[in-house]
């Protein structure tokens, strides 16, 4: 069982940077291959980033490929996101979830791969 946590998410100008931060409380958070999200209401919940139980292989959506970053502190039980050059359609609750499935792609970009979530944390970017 894990349980998940995110923070950090806010109001920023375009252009802005933000880093958010999920952190996990259970046993072998090592272990699980871990992804953010994010949600605009009326619309289904989009694949953002994910990352493998090691750090070491991650993958991201087209949208924002070489804006974002995802990583992870396996020592911290915490996982981040770090944005920069944000943009209005960036704006979304955003939220961080983990598999025991491991990491395969396009596998991770899948909702249904998740077993666990966080409650998120909203971030709006203003034009």
């Amino acid at each position: 069982q894990v349980q998940l946590v995110e923070s950090g998410g806010g109001l920023v100008q375009t252009g802005g940077s933000l880093r958010l931060s999920c952190a996990a409380s259970g046993r072998y958070f090592g272990s699980y291959a871990m992804a953010w999200f994010r949600q605009v209401p009326g619309n289904e919940r989009e694949f953002v980033a994910a990352v493998s139980w090691s750090g070491y292989s991650s993958h991201y959506a087209d949208s924002v490929k070489g804006r974002f970053t995802i990583s992870r502190d396996n020592a911290k039980n915490t996982l981040y996101l770090q944005m920069n050059g944000l943009k209005p359609e960036d704006t979304a609750v955003y939220s961080c979830a983990a598999t025991g499935r491991g990491f395969t792609i396009p596998t991770v970009t899948r909702r249904s791969e998740y077993d666990y979530w966080g409650q998120g944390t909203q971030v709006t970017v203003s034009s």
